[in-house]
């Protein structure tokens, strides 16, 4: 893609329902409320039904109970008649040409180009949410795209791009959408990677994950009373979905927490889950720590700062993780990689942009360690 192209694409469909989608045809544009019918089109496959036309959904935690009209917390499931309906399914609100950096993922296909895929909706209700304009509302309530998941290769293909990403907003919200497009994904050829907050299911996420690739899990904090706060979620379930997807999955998988200053940035307690993600999925798992920025409802609080970030590098690698990065800050020695034995720079970032890759069939060139992860 041209610098020209990056421009104008990122220019039409930087966000939702801006412009033209820039894959090679113009997708059909819906504005909020339009369409509002044939939104209820796709079965939720977990879920249950309890009686008087009530529905208990079974895709995440929360298990929503839901009457005749009712939507649940995701915003994106609906009970109709009786029949639950995910509602954005075939209706995304984002399709982005991304690095997959921004995943982020830096031991899969470092310099790759994703297209990435989101759906108005969320099962969290962070308040710092970086992409709250369409995590927190719902699909129908959000300019869109008409896009099947056979378009969605297709395009993917058209352009030249061999990673289908589900990003920006929570993946569980579409599940359904996201298992359709990853198996047609499968299919043609392409890889498929997801950004998730894991809160969700045993059996939903095998669902999903059977199809995936990578997967990154935002780790928010550590404590069920950040959960609580800061999310109106728990924290066991996001536990268990990271234990589940490192032992019951093919899938690659990364983590990320986000700093949010006063909330979670106690060093103790990022020691504790340093130590805990050591014994539960390895000192090879490479952990993300990445800057807040004011958003959404915590608009008070500074950003945070660097040695913030960096302190709590430190202390997962003084754990005994081997990966542990800073992300979104620029030109950083922490979003580099390093050979963990010889400690040779082998990935050179600037950003989400890689500068150099020196690793050479999955070894450090140098003292030949493996470096864990998918290269090629």
């Amino acid at each position: 893609m041209s610098a020209v192209d990056r421009r104008t694409f990122l220019t039409t469909v930087g966000r939702c329902g801006l412009g033209v989608c820039a894959f090679g045809r113009a997708f059909a544009l819906a504005g909020p409320h339009e369409g509002e019918d044939a939104q209820f089109t796709h079965r939720v496959d977990f879920q249950e039904q309890i009686g008087d036309g009530r529905i208990m959904c079974g895709v995440c935690p929360r298990h929503c109970v839901l009457g005749d009209g009712e939507t649940g917390l995701c915003r994106s499931r609906t009970n109709v008649g009786g029949v639950h309906y995910a509602r954005g399914y075939g209706r995304p609100c984002i399709i982005r040409d991304d690095p997959i950096e921004k995943i982020p993922l830096s031991h899969f296909m470092p310099g790759a180009e994703t297209m990435t895929i989101a759906t108005g909706g969320c099962n969290l209700r962070c308040l710092y949410c970086q992409n709250w304009e369409q995590s927190q509302h719902r699909p129908n309530e959000l300019e869109h795209y008409d896009l099947s998941p056979a378009d969605a290769v297709a395009a993917a293909q058209r352009k030249g791009l061999k990673i289908i990403a589900f990003n920006y907003t929570e993946p569980i919200a579409f599940l359904e959408y996201a298992i359709d497009i990853a198996a047609a994904a499968k299919k043609a050829g392409l890889r498929v990677v997801a950004a998730t907050g894991g809160y969700v299911e045993p059996e939903p996420l095998l669902a999903l994950a059977r199809y995936l690739d990578a997967i990154t899990v935002g780790l928010k904090g550590f404590t069920e009373d950040f959960y609580g706060t800061v999310c109106e979620a728990t924290l066991d379930p996001v536990l268990r979905t990271i234990d589940t997807i490192r032992h019951k999955t093919d899938c690659w998988l990364e983590l990320v927490n986000l700093i949010v200053p006063t909330y979670n940035d106690d060093l103790k307690t990022i020691r504790l889950m340093a130590g805990w993600i050591r014994r539960t999925v390895g000192v090879e798992m490479p952990l993300h720590f990445s800057r807040f920025v004011p958003m959404y409802r915590l608009t008070n609080l500074p950003r945070t700062s660097v040695t913030t970030l960096e302190a709590a590098r430190q202390t997962a690698l003084s754990v005994g993780l081997k990966y542990a990065y800073t992300a979104n800050i620029a030109l950083h020695d922490g979003t580099n990689t390093y050979c963990p034995k010889c400690h040779a720079s082998l990935i050179q970032r600037l950003g989400f942009k890689i500068l150099s890759n020196r690793i050479t069939n999955g070894q450090c060139p140098h003292c030949h360690t493996r470096i864990p992860g998918v290269w090629s």
